[in-house]
């Protein structure tokens, strides 16, 4: 209510000032034009819906846009001082703020990366590209025990809870993912009905805290889990185990954001911090763990059901790959968050110490996946900082078949990463609770942004394989990606990273595997010969 107290604030003083003009000096008319001016600009910001950060902060708001004019050199000196923190460098920015608003994302003048430091990275281009596919590929997920499989995307809308976003940037969300058929993952927030409303396709993910699916005591409840995963808009069920900015500790919602239509969703009280615990309750092994997704998957009428993990020890990734074995069932897919991602509020000893880097953990679900023999069954998402056809093609690469995106859909859908997600306070109303700071996020105009967005990166990615030789993500091999590993020496993935062949760990483990898989046990998350 602020800024329309100040508009009309600033009209009344132009009439006021008007009045003493007419009756006194001319130079008083200067004020008048200046104050109906702001008055005007001002009526327009907050009736405007392009940009989210006008209609909060009309007439001031126009400083970013000055600030943006001269955004090379500001962002310069940001970057110099460590002022912009964790989010995306320039060059990543202006692709995702450009390709969502339909602009061409071409910059001059080369790289800013420094192209001979010591652990650059880089695609191997071929001679003679092919050309580039028509159509984007689709990922169909859904292995022996899935009656309903689902032909999944390239790049999808990753885990964001309504209650971490606003209600209009999950429509928009929503609306973007039915308008590109794309998927769009509801978060463990609970399934609500701005997820459901937008037509689009959906991946609801159950965290510990069974928000949505759970009794008043906080358990998994069946029925309540069976009723809403038989929507037709949900495709999957996603069962989260950790997340890549706080694995090992449960999410939080800050009290300020638990409004009481947020307590609704999720069956906890308002206004008070809603934290999910850090473990399941479900389950307690390995073992429970497959049964637990195998009765999710019927529950939801033979839906593809899968589990999210951040990967940290790679003998509890091994334990759950045993218990596939034992079981006799699989989970139709398996989604591997980098420690580097997490859109989410996090302790900052979690996000910078805690976790493998999505590099690590995907390559590692890949090949223990290969190495029991059950990768054929198993399609494996990649989320962490993915936001360019580069990354797509660079996790396609290193073993994933599908990538989740949402730092850059955020962004897509008008986050300027102000770092506020966390106090209600967005000033694009994009991660608040708050309506009157959401009403500025205009859904419409933002699922058009999501759409193109998501578009545009795609179609780089396949643009990237064509210049590779390759025509589509089957005919990736780890020899086109290298790395600068000395300053006069670079090494391809393929020599750099040990890749096992189908069933080696059931036939001979290598040594570098031998102690962990020994170790791994299908009855216990904890080593065998631990307390």
């Amino acid at each position: 209510m602020l800024r329309f107290f100040v508009i009309a604030f600033v009209a009344l003083a132009a009439v006021v000032v008007g009045v003493i003009a007419a009756l006194g000096s001319w130079a008083w008319w200067i004020g008048v034009a200046i104050l109906v001016t702001l008055a005007v600009v001002g009526v327009f910001d907050l009736t405007q819906r392009r940009h989210s950060v006008l209609r909060n902060y009309p007439v001031l708001g126009h400083m970013r846009y000055l600030l943006e004019s001269v955004r090379p050199e500001l962002q310069q000196y940001f970057i110099e001082r460590n002022v912009d923190g964790r989010p995306f460098d320039r060059d990543v920015r202006t692709i995702i703020y450009e390709r969502a608003k339909g602009i061409h994302g071409e910059l001059s003048f080369g790289t800013e990366h420094d192209v001979e430091d010591v652990g650059y990275e880089y695609l191997v281009h071929s001679v003679a590209p092919v050309p580039e596919a028509d159509q984007p590929p689709r990922v169909l997920i859904g292995g022996p025990d899935c009656n309903r499989p689902y032909s999944m995307s390239l790049l999808n809308v990753s885990a964001m809870s309504f209650g971490a976003l606003s209600a209009n940037a999950i429509r928009a969300l929503n609306e973007g993912a039915a308008r590109g058929g794309f998927a769009h993952d509801t978060g463990e927030g609970g399934l609500t009905p701005y997820h459901l409303d937008g037509g689009g396709d959906l991946v609801w993910e159950v965290g510990s805290g069974y928000f949505g699916a759970r009794t008043d005591d906080g358990r998994f409840d069946p029925d309540r889990f069976a009723d809403k995963a038989a929507h037709d808009h949900v495709k999957m069920i996603s069962l989260k185990l950790s997340q890549g900015a706080k694995p090992g500790i449960g999410g939080v919602l800050p009290a300020p954001k638990v409004s009481a239509e947020i307590a609704r969703y999720r069956g906890v009280p308002a206004h008070q911090k809603c934290v999910s615990p850090p473990a399941h309750s479900a389950f307690a092994t390995p073992r429970e763990l497959i049964r637990f997704i195998a009765r999710l998957r019927e529950l939801s009428g033979g839906k593809p059901t899968g589990f999210k993990l951040c990967v940290g020890s790679r003998i509890e990734l091994l334990a759950i790959c045993k218990a596939m074995l034992a079981e006799g069932t699989t989970p139709d897919f398996i989604v591997v968050d980098g420690a580097e991602g997490g859109t989410a509020a996090a302790p900052l000893e979690y996000e910078d110490h805690v976790g493998l880097p999505l590099t690590d953990g995907l390559m590692t679900v890949h090949n223990a996946l290969v190495g029991i023999g059950l990768r054929d069954r198993i399609k494996i998402g990649a989320s962490g900082k993915v936001a360019a056809g580069n990354d797509i093609v660079k996790r396609l690469i290193q073993g994933a078949d599908f990538t989740n995106s949402a730092r850059a859909m955020m962004m897509a859908v008008g986050c300027i990463q102000a770092q506020r997600c966390h106090t209600n306070k967005c000033p694009v109303g994009v991660a608040t609770q708050d309506a009157r700071r959401a009403r500025a996020l205009d859904v419409a105009d933002k699922s058009l942004r999501v759409t193109r967005y998501q578009d545009g990166t795609v179609r780089q990615a396949l643009q990237i394989m064509a210049s590779l030789g390759a025509t589509g993500p089957a005919e990736l091999g780890p020899h086109m990606l290298r790395k600068k590993v000395t300053p006069t020496t670079q090494r391809s993935y393929a020599e750099l990273y040990e890749w096992l062949s189908p069933g080696q760990l059931l036939a001979e483990p290598p040594s570098t595997w031998a102690a962990d898989f020994a170790a791994a046990t299908p009855d216990s998350f904890r080593a065998t010969g631990t307390a």
